[in-house]
């Protein structure tokens, strides 16, 4: 029986539009977050601690270069917050400013809302 869902968002702010796709699995989570249109950036893992144990979740960039540090530290998050492995990609065609990583971040806040909703698209 298929289990895998997928959730989509998308946010248009200042003539830019801002894509979230969530794919969620039985032990993970994939999570790629774009401006203007889908496609795969810097890619980052984390694996949650396991129970009982100290310390962030582990966690490391597999692949680019650019937002390399906000896609760790949001794949540390969720790593943390929904305790499943995480991959997390963000494509941007400059370095992420602030206001667009509050843009990722209200946009993972609607997916996971709509996951545990349970509304697919």
């Amino acid at each position: 029986m298929l289990k895998t869902k997928i959730f989509r968002e998308m946010i248009k702010e200042k003539e830019k539009t801002y894509l979230a796709t969530m794919i969620k699995v039985k032990n993970a989570y994939i999570f790629l977050l774009s401006e203007e249109e889908e496609r795969f950036g810097t890619l980052a893992v984390s694996v949650p601690q396991r129970p009982g144990m100290a310390g962030p979740p582990l966690s490391s960039v597999l692949l680019g270069e650019r937002n390399s540090l906000l896609s760790r530290m949001l794949a540390e998050s969720l790593a943390r917050r929904l305790g499943k492995i995480i991959l997390l990609s963000i494509f941007t065609r400059q370095e992420a400013s602030r206001e667009v990583s509050h843009i990722f971040l209200s946009l993972i806040d609607k997916l996971l809302k709509k996951a545990e909703a349970g509304d697919e698209s």
